[in-house]
């Protein structure tokens, strides 16, 4: 009667808090897929062991196979355990192999229990690693994707009431609290195929060129997605125990560079934009160089006169800062801010840098000069991609995006329709008699523009350190693709833009073409012979031209 009655509450109150447990209840975190379902992040159910300290410090007798069976020491357990017998359970060794769960849960030694949880593994390991980025131990997104979509793809944990005997195991389960909700899949713009090569290339070009790192962006300029994403050196997320935290580091969104002569488009579509210029309009190059106050802008050889196109084509210093000095400051910071310098490029990736674009009020003449061809002015790889689009889709700046699309912005437009296409058939002949004759691809008209860049120091350039970038598109009449790479500090000898990067661009572009069935838009032979020509058998470039 006592315990029926009287006490019923007391006594029902004491058990429960000694057996009744709210425990949680772990979500499947959402996978990361590729534009075509290829899955780049899936979880797989493993196991971790835990311990009851209080049990297992009641049977220490037992420690020496535990430590055996784990892989580790009854020291490393005592250190374990002993500090923490106040808690309810500690971890032992977060996810076991398939045959160590296996052991244990045979052996079931007293307050060791295994806890079923997830783990990140990654189908693509080092070719999407900067991209798809990693979770830690406890499932927690850490870079890339699976921190930028950190709450999209983990879900949320639900809850249950749980009864649990004397040794600390469920008996019955009570009654669901809180239910869990999956995270959600997400299906990325990149695509793999694409991205395999670029980085298969990129690898092979900075080991070839003794590089100290490398980035490479593909972008389809007519919806905004990122189709390729790569970097060197790399890392595998599936194993990072003894990586370097450094290689982790996205370089096509955190490192900012002075474009150099990639800059030159932007300066001759401001030109074109003002009126007082047409591609043919002359502009003197003689003597080869330029004196701007106490400074001295200089070309790699004198070219003499030129036209507007010649400048892009020689990719002319002198002329492009003429050109430049002659426009209003504002109108060049206008093009050079419209089409994303000095903003965030808005892809979402953690630690993008946003670059530096500087007041056009506070340039002076030499400023106005150097800005012209790339310098005192920083981007990213991912930016400077997003002003070649703007190129590519006629004068159109559309939004960025690493997710892929349903619908396609209208963008924003920054330059005519009539100057962008003038830019881009001045960029088919750097492709064809200029500067980056490597990086013609047989059967597509390529327009783009090289660049060589001394990399600044704490007090002013190296001699003798370099950024060798190309940026560029095709086809170059209706362009799909566009494409940045950049190689930072090439060695061996070369360290030309249409050297180094160029011939990465043609090997990477030609196999992507390929891949999404681009139809050519050369047809005629003759003219498919000069750019195979071009990307194959010239070798007669002057280096002094390749900027």
């Amino acid at each position: 009667m006592d315990l029926q009655l009287t006490n019923k509450e007391f006594l029902q109150d004491r058990g429960d808090a000694r057996y009744l447990r709210t425990i949680k209840t772990p979500t499947h975190r959402g996978m990361i897929m590729d534009r075509n379902g290829e899955p780049l992040a899936i979880s797989t159910p493993v196991y971790s062991a835990t311990g009851q300290p209080r049990i297992m410090l009641s049977n220490t007798a037992h420690w020496r196979e535990i430590a055996e069976v784990l892989g580790t020491t009854v020291d490393h357990l005592e250190a374990l355990i002993a500090p923490r017998s106040a808690r309810e359970f500690v971890y032992l060794k977060r996810h076991l192999s398939p045959q160590v769960a296996e052991s244990l849960r045979a052996a079931n030694f007293p307050g060791v229990r295994l806890l079923e949880e997830q783990r990140r593994y990654y189908p693509t390991a080092e070719v999407t690693a900067h991209t798809v980025g990693f979770t830690n131990v406890d499932d927690a997104g850490q870079e890339g994707i699976e921190l930028a979509f950190d709450d999209t793809l983990s879900g949320e944990q639900g809850s249950r009431k749980v009864l649990k005997d004397r040794l600390g195991r469920i008996v019955e389960y009570v009654e669901q609290i809180k239910p869990t909700v999956a995270g959600r899949d997400l299906a990325l713009s990149i695509d793999k195929r694409i991205q395999y090569i670029a980085y298969r290339e990129l690898k092979i070009a900075v080991q070839a060129h003794d590089a100290e790192a490398g980035s490479m962006v593909i972008i389809d300029p007519n919806t905004g997605e990122v189709l390729a994403l790569v970097n060197q050196p790399s890392f595998n997320p599936n194993n990072r125990g003894d990586l370097i935290g450094e290689n982790y580091r996205n370089r096509a969104v955190t490192d900012t560079f002075e474009p150099g002569s990639t800059m030159k488009p932007m300066t001759i579509a401001a030109a074109l934009e003002s009126g007082q210029y047409e591609p043919e309009t002359p502009i003197n190059t003689a003597p080869g160089y330029f004196r701007v106050g106490r400074h001295l802008v200089t070309d790699a050889k004198n070219f003499g006169q030129l036209d507007v196109g010649g400048v892009i084509t020689k990719s002319s210093n002198v002329g492009a800062s003429k050109i430049a000095l002659s426009l209003e400051p504002e109108l060049l910071w206008k093009i050079l801010n419209g089409v994303g310098f000095g903003t965030s490029s808005g892809i979402g990736l953690p630690g993008e840098a946003t670059g530096h674009l500087g007041d056009a009020r506070n340039w002076g003449d030499i400023e106005r000069a150097t800005v012209a061809f790339g310098y005192g002015i920083s981007v990213n790889a991912m930016q400077l991609a997003r002003a070649y689009s703007v190129l590519a889709t006629d004068g159109i700046l559309r939004p960025l995006s690493i997710i892929k699309l349903d619908t396609v912005s209208g963008g924003e437009r920054i330059i005519s329709v009539d100057t962008s296409r003038k830019i881009k058939r001045m960029m088919e002949t750097v492709t064809t008699e200029g500067t980056a004759k490597a990086a013609a691809i047989a059967g597509y008209h390529v327009a783009g523009k090289t660049g060589t860049v001394h990399k600044s120091v704490a007090h002013g350039y190296a001699e003798h350190r370099y950024l060798s970038i190309f940026a560029g598109m095709l086809p170059a009449t209706r362009p799909e693709l566009v494409a940045v790479v950049v190689i930072d500090e090439p060695k061996n000898g070369e360290y030309f833009g249409g050297r180094v990067a160029a011939p990465i661009f043609a090997k990477v572009m030609g196999e992507a073409a390929r891949i999404l069935e681009l139809t050519p838009d050369i047809q005629d032979d003759a003219d498919n012979d000069r750019y195979r020509l071009a990307g194959t058998t010239d070798r007669s470039m002057n280096p002094g031209a390749a900027q």
